[in-house]
This record gives C-alpha cells, structure tokens and sequence, in this order.
C-alpha cells in the first residue's frame, strides 16, 4: 500500500512515513486530431513526450478515462524508472457501458452489472500487466505486460449518471438488499444506484487484492448528481437524482475510499442565478458562487476527503455557458484560459480538498457541443477543427491546424512565400483597387492575404470579402450600398475599425434565426435588403414551466468578431493563436475559422443549405459547394458606393473560384498554450497559499 486516505487527504508513505499529498492532476484523454478516441491512435513516442512537459507543469498525477493500450503502461513504467523517487502517479478510470445504461434505464440490471464488471476485470489486468484484451471495434486491445501497480494512485469507477437513468433504478429496486461485501458496503438506508457502486467498488477491490494492493478508491459523480439542493436550477432534471458518496463505506481496505466530482463554474444554470452563496467571497472580495459551491459540497462530505477530478474553462472563439466571474464556458484567449483555470485551481486547494485535475492534457476535436452540434457533420468531426466548439479547446496542450506552424497572422507574406505553388491559390479579380488576394486552408481555417492598391486606412474605409459558396443569399442592398450583384452572398467578412472587424451571416441564411427563431424573437430575415446579422450562438436556451421550475429568458453572444494583432513565432511562449487578422500598408493578412462561413464539413466541401430546418431534427441540412468565391469590395466612410463593383450586375459567377481537394488525413501541429505556464505557475504556487 502506497497511498490511503485520511479524514480530508491522500497520504503517500514515503521514506518509510507517511504525509500528505494534494493530488495536482490534469487529464489526459485517449485520442488525436482526425480520431475518434475508440481507435486510441497515440504512439508511445507521443505519451513519453507528454509525460515529461505534464511533469514539468508540476503535476504528480494523471487520470485516465479507460483503459489505454499496452503502450501508454510500458510508457509510464519506463518513464517512472527515469525518474526513480520522483514519479509520476495515474489515476485509473473504468467507462460504465454507457450505451447499455441508456438503452436499459436500469443500472442494476444484470446485463449492465456484468459488462461494467467485465470491463473492472480488463481493467485491473491491464494496470498489473497480466492480461491479453481481444480487439474489439472503440476498445484498447492487445497484450499488457508492464506491471504500472506501483504507480497508481487510485480507481475511478464510471462516466457521469444521467440523472433519469439514476432515479430510474432507485425506483425500480427500492427494496434492493444493503451490500455486505468483504471490502465496500452500503450504508441500510442507501439508495440503490449507491448500493450498485458499492457492489462494483467492492468487486474491483477484491480483484485488486489477488494482486497484492490496496489502492484507494473512488467513482465519478458530477453537480448534476450531487447530493445537495440548488433552489435556484431552473432544470429539474438538474436536481432529479442524487449519487451519494457517504452512503459507502470500506470494510477491511486501509487503502480507503473517497468522493470525486468534475465540477465546472459554468454548469448547470444555478450557479449564474443563485444567491445562496452571496456570503461567500473571493480574495477581491467579490461575491464567488463556485467557492460557495465547493464549501457547501465539502462540508456535506465531512470527515471524507474529496478531490474534484475535472475543472477548467476552454480557448475558443465559441461560448456555450455563461459562468459568474467571467467563468464563461469559451470565448477565452489562452491567457484567460489559465488565469481562470489558475484560479480555479487555487479555490479548490483553499477549501481543503484532496485534490484538483484539470480539463483536459490535450485538444480533443472529435469533442461536440450543445450548441454547435447542429451545424457539424458528427462522422466527420474529428477531422476538422471547429473553433466555435469550445469542447475542442479545453487542452493546455494545443492540437493546432496543420498551417497554423506555417502561417503566423502579422500583416506581412513572407511567410506566404514559403509556401509550395499547390499549397495556395491566387484568386486576383480583375478589378481596381486590388494587386492579388491569394487563399490558402488548413483543418480549421481559411487563409487570405491581399495586396491593394493603396495603404488600408480602417479609420476612413470599410474592406468587404464577400463569400459566395452555394446559390441563394443577398445580392443588392446594405453594404452592398448601390451595387447589385448576379450571385447572392451567404456570408460578409468586414475589415474596418477594431470592434466593426467580423464575419456577418446573410439573414436568410441565419441558421441561428432558424434554429431559435421560437425562443430569440424578432429576426430581420430578407433577401432583398442586404441585411447581414451578426454572427450568434446561444449560451441559454428560453426556457419556461412546466419544463422548467421558473422562467429563464434566451440568451446568446456574439462569435463572429475577428481579434487584430500580430500573433508572433508559433514556438514562443507568448504565441497568439486568438489573432485573426492583422493589416500593414497595402497588405492584409486574415484567417477565417470554418463554421463563420457555413462549413458543416470543409474535408468534404459542405456547408450548411439554406433548406427549412425541422424542428423534429437537431441536424441542418447540407450540400456540397463547389468551392468559395470571394468578391471583394470598398467602402469608404460616409460613402454610398461601393468601389469595385462597378458593372451592373456584378457577375460573381465569372471570379476565380477557390477549390480544394477533399481531405481525409488530418496534419495538425502540437505545441504548449499559454494556459500551460499559467498552471505550471499556479501548481508550483500552491505550497505558499495562505488557507
């Protein structure tokens, strides 16, 4: 035994005592861009390199979701042996089968039991290196050899409970027998969803114990399961079930036992709208909803310890939550990414907790989000990157798009010159006030530079590139001012004065309107007026009894802004992958993430159609578009005409149409975000925080 618990910590014996350990963790997920996690594509090259920047963060331990291949164990083993007295720990999750949970509503049912049970088995096999895993389509499979036991510091049984399937079984088996087993028990009067667990508990620590070890022991639980109550969540679903720690307890396992939540300052709606922490203050003295939270769920758990095993906010240009604090669920720069998770770290360690682990080592892309979800092609997800889904973005390790390295945003084209012939595309209209627009892609971009012929001044005049992918869309009207065009605009990316610089969306090809236009209220929607919308998503959907316990209006962001700046060398620290466009002289440099010009799927040319979206669905039509047509035109500030576009109407079906060739492998670029140094900071910092 290496590790137990205590009334409120994780102990480690070491030169023969023991003493505390805060368990400062980050974790790790199972996949790489242009993978979904079942196929486990990661190298043991990778997880040797990834291992020693997490160790440099001043992490001691990382949590698993599942079992990984042989190679992530012999990894670990050999990389611990390097680092003799001070290794590096993991925490070993076991995925419910979640499928079979959905599908039966019953987790105590014999078919769940046995398959959970089953996958404890491989588990426990696979961390002492004496087991051989059959393939199996989304498993880790092959021959585990390397015993990693000495380096594990704890079981994490299970993925977050939906809350029905959790009352579903409590209901069903409410006359279900008190667990008596020879390591775990439930308490009489334990509900019995926590009877369940503790079966499973007891059975993986028996099958530990054949082993040799005892390691503590813990489940996944979230604040949608918790066991407190939240007057203020207007979901009941949000408050439907709870999943009760203290209703187990260890017989005969001096390893111990303790409670794990992910907890997020963001989810779910309580903590934007309750007063129930009023009291509770930061170090600012401003009132702090997620620091009452964890008191409240720490003083439930008492003489226990607790650990929260996720945490964190994402880098990305989409929000889907909005959190108190500016602790919103996206629309971060990286910076802002570890300032948050730093802080959040910090509260967590200031309550007394066991431990932190943050979301997440990496960028995952195959990851959806609610409010995303809609307009991605969810086979294809993986394979491009979505900078308005913030559940791509969570890493501190970055999976950037493959010419993210090649092409740094800093008004300049040197490093367009680089590129090969075939890598970029000259789409020069035959027009005044224009030299050469050149456009360039990647897995989560379109690039363009252009050449004018005089100095870009954004104080006296407004740059337009419209984008024409498919057939509909404006064509007269709005900053189109007198000009008429043969082919309609879907999108309208503006250059100008900072906060006017965004991409614009045709409002009749507003998929946001579309999708919302029950709950947002009024949306202009017009073919003929030139009436562009900013670009939106929802962070709150409207929300109304009886569905909900009270009425929650519909709130959205705005995402289509693009940030101006020079982003600097890829491999500087200070990197600035937030800059989209930057303007010296006649040139202006511009990255336009996919989804802001109705890309579903880029790998495959398709974009969002404007046919009815119905309500009965949550996906969009699509279509495949032939390429992107960019019509670029002038207009000077306090001016009616829109220099340019001189002929009438302005035939945008004769301009160069940028095409690209379909992708079916992904080139990505791995580099440390700023949010690394911010927790590598905040990790080290711990030790000196006054409680």
């Amino acid at each position: 035994m290496k590790f137990r618990t205590t009334n409120n910590e994780i102990e480690i014996y070491k030169n023969d005592s023991w003493s505390p350990l805060f368990i400062k963790g980050v974790n790790l997920g199972a996949t790489l861009p242009g993978k979904f996690p079942g196929s486990l594509p990661i190298t043991k090259d990778d997880y040797f390199r990834w291992f020693g920047m997490i160790k440099d963060m001043g992490v001691n331990t990382i949590r698993i979701y599942t079992i990984h291949k042989p190679v992530f164990y012999e990894a670990l083993v050999e990389f611990n042996q390097r680092h003799g007295e001070d290794p590096l720990y993991f925490m070993q999750g076991v995925w419910s089968p979640v499928n079979l949970l959905e599908e039966q509503e019953d987790a105590q049912s014999p078919e769940v039991t046995k398959a959970f049970k089953e996958e404890v088995k491989r588990a426990v096999g696979a961390v002492y290196g004496d087991i051989t895993i059959p393939e199996k389509d989304g498993k880790a499979s092959g021959t585990y050899t390397a015993n990693a036991g000495q380096y594990l510091l704890a079981w994490h049984l299970g993925t977050e409970w939906g809350p029905k399937i959790v009352q579903n079984t409590n209901e069903k088996h409410s006359d279900a027998a008190p667990v008596k087993g020879e390591h775990f028990q439930s308490k009489q009067d334990a509900a019995a969803f926590d009877k369940w667990l503790a079966e499973l508990l007891d059975y993986t620590a028996q099958l530990e114990k054949k082993h040799g070890w005892e390691h503590p022991m813990t489940f996944t639980n979230w604040v949608t399961t918790d066991p407190l109550q939240h007057p203020k969540e207007p979901l009941p679903t949000e408050d439907l079930a709870s999943v009760d720690a203290t209703n187990i307890e260890t017989e005969n396992w001096e390893a111990g036992y303790f409670a794990s939540y992910h907890a997020y300052p963001y989810y779910p709606d309580f903590l934007r709208l309750t007063d129930k922490y009023n009291h509770i203050k930061n170090t600012e003295g401003k009132v702090d909803p997620y620091k009452g939270y964890l008191r409240e769920l720490k003083d439930y758990h008492e003489n226990m310890p607790i650990m929260i095993t996720e945490f964190g906010v994402p880098s990305s240009l989409g929000n889907a939550h909005i959190g108190p604090l500016g602790r919103d669920q996206g629309g971060h720069t990286e910076k802002q990414q570890g300032n948050i998770n730093a802080d959040l770290l910090k509260t967590i360690y200031q309550e007394d907790y066991a431990g932190a682990l943050a979301f997440e080592w990496q960028d995952e892309w195959f990851k959806k989000t609610w409010n995303t979800m809609s307009f991605e092609e969810a086979h294809s997800r993986p394979d491009w990157y979505n900078y308005l889904s913030n559940e791509m973005s969570y890493g501190l390790l970055g999976m950037y798009p493959g010419k993210e390295d090649d092409i740094q945003i800093d008004g300049k084209q040197d490093d367009w010159q680089k590129l090969k012939d075939k890598e970029k595309q000259d789409i020069t209209p035959k027009m005044d006030g224009w030299k050469s627009i050149t456009t360039t892609h990647d897995e989560g971009y379109v690039y363009i530079t252009a050449k004018l012929e005089n100095n870009f001044s954004p104080s006296k005049e407004n740059l337009y590139l419209g984008v024409n992918t498919i057939s509909g869309g404006i064509t007269q009207g709005g900053p189109l001012q007198d000009a008429q065009l043969n082919e309609g605009l879907e999108t309208l990316i503006r250059f100008g004065k900072e906060k006017e610089t965004k991409v614009l969306i045709s409002s009749d090809y507003d998929y946001h309107n579309q999708l919302y236009k029950g709950e947002k209220g009024k949306a202009r929607i017009s073919k003929d007026t030139g009436t562009f919308q900013p670009w939106q998503l929802p962070v709150s959907l409207k929300l109304e009894p009886p569905h909900a316990k009270y009425s929650v209006p519909f709130k959205e962001v705005e995402v289509g802004k693009l940030p101006k700046g020079t982003a600097g060398e890829f491999d500087s620290k200070d990197y600035q992958p937030q800059v989209l466009w930057q303007s010296q002289g006649n040139v202006i440099e511009a990255k336009i993430p996919w989804a802001l010009l109705g890309f579903s799927d880029p790998s495959k040319r398709n974009v969002v159609s404007y046919e009815t979206h119905k309500q009965e669905t949550n996906e969009l039509k699509t279509k495949k578009a032939e390429g992107i047509q960019f019509v670029p035109w002038t207009v000077l500030e306090g001016s009616s005409k829109a220099t340019g576009l001189s002929e009438e109407p302005f035939p945008v079906t004769e301009l160069p149409l940028y095409k690209w060739e379909p992708w079916t492998k992904v080139q990505y670029a791995e580099r440390k975000k700023e949010s690394y140094y911010e927790m590598q900071d905040a990790f080290k910092q711990l030790e000196e925080i006054k409680k």
